[in-house]
């Protein structure tokens, strides 16, 4: 039994409800308690089996190395008194608890070089621990989560709606999307799909999904809702979608999105430095589609829930999601304006790993 000394709310994540329980006791553990969106994860006890997988293999790994702490880098699940990590209250809602782990911080805007490298340790690790994790055991929390093809089916039925009247307003950047959908298609190929390699993935490496220490040195990845089989491009280019933007992933001003190539430099050289260990060379040429997939494919998102009405991502204000939209339109253009550069790093950051 805790005795609760005080209970608000946490972080910023557009899906869940997450809250921080502090212990009356100093030197008792404290907590992290969510309420899961089971509209959106329509199957808590498949969601709640994958993440208990996935970290009992996380924690085997670095028992067997004998080089971590599994208790300080890895999340930690707090059973129900059923024994199931999740509970269905009489409202039919789920909720979820974890230890919190102390001492460490998590950051929306990555502030230093330092930081992105060590993020894309994070990430790296974490991928590379999951390596020799068989796919196909895991269950699919959510069908075609980075299925462009469908996404795209999804914002035209939207678009033939209309359900919240807004299609007049969102010409320019359908637009965009337009222009760009073919060259979108790279994963979906089929001749693709013969020489990439699924893996068990993060599928949400938004940068504050990484926890630090205090002193900025990777400790844990968070937030394993969407772990399940996919393509490290998609987690690659969701972690530099975050983390190369000089600002807010829903910035207004435009003007204000530039790439902080040398916080890109930094997070390739850190994700390759463990991912190098297993990366095939077909999955290192994927990582710059990886790059351009995952602003476009949020704008794609943010743009559905727009036209839909903002059912899915929590909003702050009327138009938050379209403002979302336009920034990740306008994050695509400059990263596509840069890709030759950004790809040569990627390369040659790989060769330094290898020598």
């Amino acid at each position: 039994m805790v005795d609760i000394d005080s209970l608000k709310t946490y972080g910023s994540g557009h899906i869940n409800d997450t809250y921080f329980i502090k212990n009356m006791n100093s030197s008792g553990c404290d907590y992290l308690l969510q309420r899961i969106n089971h509209h959106i994860f329509k199957d808590v006890p498949q969601l709640s089996s994958n993440m208990c997988k996935v970290i009992d293999h996380l924690k085997d790994k670095l028992l067997l190395s004998g080089s971590g702490n599994p208790e300080k880098e890895v999340m930690t699940l707090v059973p129900a008194k059923d024994g199931r990590y999740f509970y269905q209250d009489i409202n039919g809602d789920y909720w979820r608890l974890s230890y919190f782990l102390k001492n460490t911080k998590s950051y929306d805007v990555v502030e230093t070089e330092k930081q992105a490298y060590e993020g894309g340790k994070a990430f790296g690790k974490f991928q590379a621990m999951l390596a020799d994790l068989p796919t196909g055991i895991l269950y699919e929390v959510i069908p075609d989560f980075h299925h462009i093809g469908r996404r795209l089916e999804q914002l035209n039925d939207a678009i033939a709606k209309d359900a919240a009247d807004r299609l007049v307003s969102v010409a320019a950047e359908l637009d965009i999307i337009k222009a760009y959908a073919d060259s979108m298609s790279y994963f979906q190929q089929p001749e693709q799909i013969i020489g990439l390699p699924k893996r068990v993935i993060h599928n949400d490496t938004k940068f504050n999904n990484v926890l630090l220490n205090m002193k900025d040195e990777a400790q844990c990845v968070i937030d394993l809702d969407t772990v399940m089989d996919g393509y490290i491009a998609y987690d690659f280019g969701d972690a530099v979608r975050t983390i190369i933007n000089t600002t807010v992933e829903d910035e207004k001003d435009l003007s204000k999105i530039r790439l902080n190539i040398p916080l890109f430099n930094a997070y390739t050289k850190g994700y390759l430095k463990e991912a190098g260990q297993f990366i095939t060379n077909t999955e290192l040429n994927s990582l710059f589609k990886g790059v351009l997939l995952l602003p476009y494919m949020q704008s794609v998102r943010f743009l559905t829930d727009y036209l839909n009405g903002d059912q899915y991502f929590k909003i702050k204000f009327e138009g938050h999601n379209l403002q979302r939209t336009r920034a990740q339109l306008q994050l695509l253009k400059m990263l596509d304006q840069s890709s030759e550069m950004l790809q040569h790093t990627i390369l040659s950051e790989m060769e330094k790993t290898e020598g």
